[in-house]
């Protein structure tokens, strides 16, 4: 039986019909300017397919998550999961055919490429058994299929342009029918655009756009001014499962409604000038800061250092024989573990080595003194570290891998702030300063270093550190890995940013009910604090 869907009406008022089992085989693409009635065609699409067909809706803004109520689609936050989690549940999408809407719209660029990709991934990875139909709707596709290089990383694009380019060139076998709507057709890669072979083309006023718009509908270049009179909901169609010739069409009605409406025309209220101006200017209640900012004196990094060491089982001290004796013998795996090691009658006092500090955090101050060792790749510094320990009589390799990781993560974090001033602190203070250790002990090793110094700027009510030492924290010179740093660690809720309307920047800490000053995320990082604060 050929299931045919509604999809409105041509310009002779008979019925426009899409063939879906042909769709299934061959692909859409969608092309209209902002206003043109693109979202408005998807969601027709979707609602007359549902009940014949799974679906799954890649929606950058939020606008499809209406749906839902109506047609029983799983609405899912990609915000809240990483991408392996995402690949996880695109892979059970399949198995237990499930309509899912994947909403972007709390993520940034990069990251709505990078778990798209991922739940793309999921959706072809799959086993044979699972090749069943399957509608994959994407909105705004040039965002995930880009023509060219933006200011998002080459390895997003990379991974986001391969799985778009898997879901049209090679989803059709797998049983994935790719629908892709864009704004611009000179945005999206030829590559992708071209496996289609069903076209609903809107409004466009772009030359470059409406000439491949032309091209691909198989018409004349002098026709391509068509494209500038169609007017809203309006569409030329052509494909093997709408018309063999172009064909104009009007999209019909719609159930379902999207949360953001079209803008309408208000009257703008009846303010004076005067009280404008209080308004724009003036502090009131909603400047309330969300958070209490705590002044107390500050901890010094080496403080701070001292503080995660404490944390951890200290590392073992060495012996100092005296001259002539004989070297003292190790003592057993269970025996002296953070104690001195015993050694014979007549050896020296024991010391602690290195002499700066005990163990290994002696150790990696040392390195971490000089200021290229902040950007140099974890496994250099590693191997720096252990030939370091060896020269200091420690034997390094009991502190593992991942082990220095965290250890280096909180180093970064305090070279990052080394132009904070030493401060003293009472017992009240070091009492508060464990809440910030204990919260940054479950997190991941990136996360951590970067944690600690928010915290310690929140802690201390200093100004907000600037985008370059927060990267300097993470071992590299972009201020755009610090800006997405930020930006993952507020969706799961360990930051809140606030901008000021100067373009200055706070943090507040929720779980510690501590807040910096406004700072300049723009700062260079070798700017003295003072000069840092708004």
């Amino acid at each position: 039986m050929t299931v045919r869907i509604d999809m409105g009406v041509t310009t002779s008022g008979a019925t426009a019909n899409l063939d879906l089992e042909e769709l299934l085989a061959t692909r859409l693409l969608v092309q209209g300017n902002s206003g043109s009635g693109k979202s408005h065609l998807l969601r027709r699409l979707i609602e007359q397919s549902a009940p014949w067909v799974q679906q799954a809706i890649i929606d950058p803004e939020g606008d499809f998550v209406s749906l839902a109520d109506a047609f029983g689609h799983v609405v899912i936050d990609a915000g809240t999961l990483t991408e392996s989690a995402l690949q996880m549940v695109g892979s059970r999408v399949r198995q237990h055919r499930v309509s899912i809407i994947l909403n972007l719209e709390n993520l940034d660029a990069e990251a709505q490429m990078r778990h798209a990709a991922a739940f793309l991934g999921g959706l072809f990875d799959i086993e044979r058994d699972y090749w069943f139909p399957m509608l994959v709707v994407v909105d705004e596709a040039q965002m995930f299929a880009p023509s060219a290089a933006g200011e998002v990383s080459d390895e997003a694009r990379k991974a986001s342009l391969g799985a778009m380019t898997n879901l049209m060139c090679r989803g059709r076998k797998r049983g994935l029918a790719g629908i892709i709507a864009t704004q611009r057709l000179a945005k999206l890669a030829k590559n992708v655009a071209a496996e289609a072979s069903n076209f609903l083309m809107g409004r466009t006023f772009l030359d470059i756009d409406m000439a491949r718009a032309a091209d691909l509908l198989g018409m004349e270049r002098r026709q391509a001014e068509t494209f500038r009179d169609l007017q809203r909901g309006h569409f030329i169609a052509l494909g093997p499962a709408l018309a063999r010739r172009p064909l104009s069409i009007r999209i019909g009605d719609v159930t379902t409604q999207a949360r953001a409406g079209s803008p309408r025309l208000l009257p703008l209220p009846e303010t004076p000038r005067e009280d404008a101006r209080d308004l724009l200017f003036q502090s009131g209640q909603a400047d309330v800061p969300r958070y209490s900012a705590r002044r107390t004196t500050g901890l010094s990094t080496t403080e701070i250092l001292q503080q995660l060491a404490r944390s951890r089982p200290p590392a073992i001290p060495v012996a100092e024989p005296s001259e002539g004796a004989e070297p003292a013998e190790p003592a057993g795996e269970d025996e002296g573990r953070g104690e001195p090691l015993a050694g014979p009658v007549d050896a020296a006092p024991i010391r602690a080595i290195p002499a700066a500090q005990e163990g290994y955090d002696g150790v990696l101050a040392e390195l971490m003194a000089d200021p290229d060792a902040v950007y140099r790749s974890v496994t250099v510094l590693y191997q720096d570290f252990l030939v370091r320990c060896r020269r200091h009589q420690l034997n390094g390799r009991l502190l593992d891998l991942p082990a220095f990781r965290r250890k280096l993560a909180g180093a970064r974090a305090g070279a990052a702030s080394a132009g904070y001033d030493e401060g003293d602190y009472d017992a009240a203070d070091e009492g508060e300063w464990q809440k910030a250790l204990a919260m940054a002990a479950g997190l991941a090793e990136d996360v951590h270093g970067v944690f600690l110094l928010l915290a310690r700027a929140a802690f201390e009510a200093r100004a907000c550190p600037s985008d370059l030492l927060i990267a300097r924290a993470l071992g590299s010179r972009s201020p755009r890995r610090a800006r997405s740093m930020l930006s993952y660690m507020e969706q799961r809720g360990l930051i809140v940013c606030q901008e000021e309307m100067d373009g200055s920047r706070v943090i507040a800490m929720p779980g510690l009910d501590w807040q910096t000053d406004p700072g300049d995320p723009t700062a260079p990082d070798d700017v003295p604090d003072e000069q840092r604060t708004a």
